[in-house]
């Protein structure tokens, strides 16, 4: 699976940013979750397919989190950059 992938050390009123070139999937993940992701199984995340860019997601408490951006499977590639807010 291809997929960027992003840690980050996330405050509890932080908001994460995501500038995408096309639609693509966000996912903010804990450790186990990201863990499972990577593995290919099931996992809980806060995100979804971005469709507009930038997309905000935001974590549901502060801490170190990981953020995985990928195309759900299909062709292509996309670029991302990623900010704190």
């Amino acid at each position: 699976m291809n997929f960027l992938k992003y840690e980050l050390n996330l405050g509890a009123q932080d908001a994460v940013k995501v500038v995408l070139n096309g639609q693509a999937n966000v996912r903010l993940m804990d450790y186990s979750n990201f863990q499972a992701y990577r593995n290919g199984r099931q996992h809980r995340y806060f995100g979804g397919l971005a469709t507009v860019s930038p997309y905000v997601v935001r974590p549901p408490h502060g801490g170190q989190w990981y953020l995985a951006i990928d195309m759900g499977g299909y062709g292509g590639s996309v670029n991302a950059s990623v900010s704190v807010i």
